[in-house]
């Protein structure tokens, strides 16, 4: 008992002791573990516990729940469900707001002079009209029609661009109906009241190519080909890796060494030829032959000048001409009466001729759109053909799941682009170091390299 008294200190000389006693250091550190390890440790948090509970009472049910009656406590549920919250009304889409008339105003009624106005001043808007749902356009009421006047034809409404209640077509279709009331008007009016389409001029409706922007490919490159097709395919990339052979070849065959080099010796007397003896003999050779060869070329004939002709000389050639002449004009004459049995021969030679006029023109025009749809040299590189996209006979898979892309769709794409004249071919960039990389090795312990 003493001891527990000592314990609590319940009188204040101990707790005058307690207060004075000295503090051993911080409880965070590993030498105030020991002093809160025993059995008054634990004894002072339980304790702690205890009030700290007795507090949490205190605050949140006003005292202590073993004290409070059982109607504070518990209450009677009588199966009540919460009410519902209705759901806000069906907003119509965006896409049938925009079709919707611009604008909400009514039209404006017109009244003929002498015509007495309608009385809608004490009358409310809408009356009688069912309330629509919050969100939902209201319609334009539709204008009064003016009385007709006798003997006058009714006029159809005209119905133009801005006529929201026109009917479906198609607008890539050759015949517009929106064009129909313009039909027959002045162009002068048409421009200046801007209810006629500019017209682009030609060179900015020139295409680059005509090529399509999509190519299907053919059967041959199908999931399930027919047998033919895909042996045409596959001749066809045959055709080209055999045209690249050949030229890969070629160079090889142009570039190979076919003679063997020349020995050291045939080098040395090479260069030492010409700087011996020799040399003296040769140049006193060289002049005993050029002496021969001016002795031995024949000297240039004069031609002696003629002299003047005489009477009998000119009569005789002028003779002689006659009778060219008239040879000439009998065999011309000759040949002109048989042209007549020629005719078959003659007709059959302008079909011929007729012919081979039509097949060079069929080729111009071969080449010429050969030609336009061939790419352009934009730039410094010229384009290249990819290579087919193309599956061996036994890589054709046996099902849609085995099926196994050829391809890049982006890389068709942006070649699509260089075939048809819109982007120059062009290369992927090279990277290149613009400073040598220097390797570093750290001492630190906690970056390491090897």
């Amino acid at each position: 008992m003493a001891a527990a008294e000592s314990f609590l200190a319940f009188n204040p000389a101990g707790a005058a002791a307690a207060s004075r006693r000295r503090c051993r250091g911080p409880r965070n550190r590993k030498k105030g573990w020991k002093r809160w390890s025993g059995p008054e440790a634990r004894l002072g948090r339980e304790i702690g516990d205890f009030l700290e509970d007795v507090g949490l009472q205190e605050r949140a049910a006003g005292g202590l729940i073993s004290e409070q009656p059982n109607e504070d406590l518990f209450f009677l549920d009588k199966g009540t469900t919460p009410k519902r919250k209705k759901k806000p009304p069906q907003k119509p889409l965006h896409v049938d707001l925009v079709l919707q008339p611009l604008s909400k105003v009514p039209p404006p009624k017109k009244c003929r002079s002498g015509e007495p106005k309608a009385q809608t001043r004490g009358v409310p808007r809408g009356l009688g009209e069912p309330r629509k749902a919050p969100g939902v356009p209201r319609e334009a009421p539709e204008p009064r029609e003016a009385p007709e006047a006798p003997g006058v034809p009714r006029k159809a409404p005209e119905r133009g661009r801005s006529d929201p209640q026109r009917g479906f077509y198609d607008i890539w279709g050759e015949h517009d109906p929106l064009d129909a009331p313009l039909a027959g008007q002045d162009p002068w009016y048409l421009q200046q009241t801007k209810r006629l389409r500019v017209q682009r001029p030609p060179r900015l409706q020139a295409r680059p190519s005509p090529l399509p922007p999509v190519e299907v490919i053919g059967q041959g490159g199908s999931y399930n080909p027919p047998f033919q097709e895909h042996q045409d395919l596959l001749r066809k990339a045959l055709e080209v890796e055999m045209r690249r052979k050949r030229e890969e070849e070629k160079v090889e065959r142009r570039l190979k060494v076919t003679e063997a080099p020349p020995s050291q010796e045939a080098v040395l007397r090479e260069q030492l030829q010409g700087l011996l003896e020799e040399e003296e003999d040769d140049e006193g050779e060289d002049e005993e032959g050029q002496q021969q060869e001016d002795e031995e070329r024949p000297r240039p004939h004069r031609r002696e000048q003629p002299g003047r002709k005489t009477e009998k000389q000119r009569r005789r050639e002028k003779e002689q001409r006659e009778k060219a002449g008239a040879r000439a004009r009998a065999r011309l004459a000759v040949r002109r009466r048989q042209g007549l049995f020629q005719l078959r021969s003659l007709r059959r030679s302008l079909l011929l001729r007729e012919l081979q006029l039509q097949h060079r023109r069929l080729l111009r025009q071969r080449l010429r759109r050969l030609r336009e749809t061939a790419p352009k040299r934009l730039g410094r590189l010229r384009y290249e053909e990819p290579e087919l996209e193309v599956q061996l006979s036994e890589e054709i898979p046996e099902c849609l799941r085995s099926l196994r892309p050829e391809g890049n769709l982006l890389r068709d794409r942006f070649r699509s682009l260089q075939r048809r004249n819109i982007l120059e071919p062009r290369l992927r960039a090279k990277f290149k170091r613009r400073y040598k990389v220097k390797y570093v090795e750290k001492r630190s312990f906690r970056a390491v390299t090897l």
